[in-house]
């Protein structure tokens, strides 16, 4: 899978790099598919929200996930910059389940409807 990491209002430390890498790197089992026909790519945004915050640092982390025929975006807004994107690691985990369920449920009901036309 590509991923391709910015940043805005944040200096993007290797670390920071390396933990989002690792992260986001861990979708790939639920993607080895699409991730074989190197068709999955992954854009990771991360920055520090606008200064009209009074109280500490509030961090904001944004994912946008592309896959064949859909575009799975997952977006956190924490104190913690490790929990925002653990947050949106955990959006889009959900969110490939529902999609590679949405993909088997039509291939399903394709395969009905030809047996069903076949019966006839």
């Amino acid at each position: 899978m590509k991923i391709i990491v910015s940043a805005k209002n944040i200096e993007l430390t290797p670390g920071l790099e390396q933990y989002i890498g690792e992260k986001i790197n861990g979708l790939s089992k639920l993607i080895r598919l699409y991730e074989e026909s190197g068709v999955a790519e992954a854009r990771i945004e991360v920055s520090k929200t606008s200064r009209h915050h009074k109280q500490g640092e509030v961090y904001y982390a944004e994912a946008n996930l592309k896959l064949p025929g859909s575009l799975l975006r997952a977006e956190s807004t924490n104190l913690d910059m490790y929990s925002t994107i653990d947050e949106i690691k955990d959006e889009l985990a959900r969110q490939i389940k529902a999609y590679k369920e949405r993909k088997s449920v039509k291939r399903r009901k394709g395969a009905r409807e030809l047996k069903e036309k076949s019966m006839k």
